[in-house]
């Protein structure tokens, strides 16, 4: 029953920086900020040490704004290959105490703890070892949620940091979730956030006690759903740890680039989305696929940002359908009210490139396969001689926002949303900082 499950969640504590103070003792106990290159315009800060967050240092913040928040701000670049090597480390630790392991991003992840309660006690005794074992082992420390199910879980480890333990029970989680926003519910963003206010359901228990059926009006099948985990109902099972060789199928392929400037005209952004898909294309490529559909995101110079998707005549995996098919959504859905400032191409709804296509009087099968061949040519005169060697004439139109190898300056990070009860999981190309 799921009123026996015992979920973990843990999250590690300021994950980058914490890795950056353990390999470098030097900064502990300093305000430090994990942060992209100030140069390229990524210069955000990705994470804050806690001495810098009691300073007001938060993440997404502007270099020049942390620095006005805390003078004394250490700026730190960030090392992925560092934190994904602390990643696997966490995750070696919470296999000793469990094989129901669900990886969420590189610091958070659930587990499963059901069987292991002969062995390692209760859900808070075990939380203790797995915490504890953390910081003796890695010298970084872990925020940990106890519950019956993985949304309460997770909420447990977001209700008190650093390196606390969180029980939410059959007993107390009323108490416990109730007097929480509804933002911090798994499922539950910013946009989402405001309509749920707009409706006068400002707490997790406003959700809990709001009717369903009014919730399904108003916010379609996602509505009791969110209902559903506001009242301790989630049922969804951790999935079993099976390493990275055994991970579920890609379902999407994307790249996003934070500009060395604001987009102001509409050749920027072609510049830009044609940088991306060409990345995006290339990664399809290396891995067999074709998509049916793509996806835009845009944000600009306030920071607000959306996604739209459409679907593709035929799968491709050429990026020039790609930028296209991207550029015709950022047309439509784009009206210039704030510069942009960062762009986001995806590949959707993946099949593998030995799937058959039907053929239509409108696309010739023939023409396309004398692009790909055309653009596989490149991808290893690329790779051999590296990306600047073949150029689109496009990209000297503007050799500032063009010079940026989009595929070999960005690093794959796995991306997956309650992978364990929906099977999703993707490539996800982020800018490396």
């Amino acid at each position: 029953m799921a009123s026996k499950r015992i979920i973990l969640h843990c999250d590690m504590n300021c994950f980058y920086a914490s890795v950056e103070m353990a390999y470098n003792p030097k900064l502990q106990g300093k305000p430090i900020a994990v942060c992209g290159d100030p140069e390229r315009r990524n210069g955000i800060v990705l994470t804050a040490s806690y001495p810098a967050k009691r300073m007001g240092v938060k993440t997404g913040m502007a270099l020049w704004e942390a620095q006005q928040h805390c003078r004394d701000i250490i700026f730190v670049p960030a090392h992925y290959d560092l934190y994904t090597r602390y990643s696997g480390y966490t995750r070696e630790i919470f296999l000793r105490y469990s094989d129901m392991v669900e990886p969420f991003g590189l610091d958070e992840a659930w587990l499963d703890c059901t069987a292991s309660r002969s062995l390692f006690g209760s859900g808070e005794e075990i939380a203790k070892k797995v915490s504890d074992t953390v910081k003796n082992e890695l010298g970084i420390t872990c925020s940990i949620g106890v519950s019956w199910n993985k949304v309460f879980a997770k909420l447990g480890s977001d209700y008190k940091k650093p390196d606390a333990t969180t029980v939410i029970s059959r007993s107390n989680w009323k108490d416990i979730v109730f007097p929480l926003p509804a933002t911090d519910l798994l499922y539950v963003g910013s946009r989402t956030g405001k309509k749920l206010s707009s409706y006068c359901i400002h707490t997790i228990g406003d959700l809990a006690t709001a009717n369903p059926n009014f919730l399904k009006e108003k916010f379609g099948k996602i509505g009791p759903m969110l209902w559903g985990f506001a009242n301790g109902l989630d049922t969804g099972a951790v999935a079993k740890y099976e390493g990275r060789e055994a991970q579920a199928p890609i379902k999407s392929i994307g790249n996003s680039w934070t500009t060395p400037r604001d987009l102001k005209t509409n050749r920027d952004v072609w510049i830009v989305i044609y940088l991306l898909a060409e990345s995006v294309a290339a990664r399809l490529r290396e891995n067999h696929f074709r998509c049916r559909g793509v996806e835009v995101s845009l944000r600009d110079s306030s920071l607000f940002s959306f996604e739209r998707q459409c679907k593709l005549g035929q799968p491709t995996m050429q990026e020039k359908d790609i930028a296209e098919a991207a550029y015709q959504l950022y047309k439509k859905n784009y009206r210039w009210s704030e510069h942009l400032r960062s762009v986001g191409v995806r590949a959707i709804d993946l099949r593998p490139d030995t799937e058959p296509n039907q053929i239509s009087f409108e696309y010739s099968a023939e023409k396309q396969e004398e692009t790909e061949r055309l653009e596989s040519a490149i991808d290893g005169i690329r790779n051999r001689f590296g990306y600047y060697s073949v150029q689109r004439a496009v990209m000297y139109k503007d050799r500032f926002l063009s010079h940026c190898d989009a595929k070999g300056d960005h690093t794959i990070h796995p991306h997956g949303y309650l992978q364990g009860s929906t099977g999703e999981h993707l490539i996800y190309v982020r800018t490396k900082n």
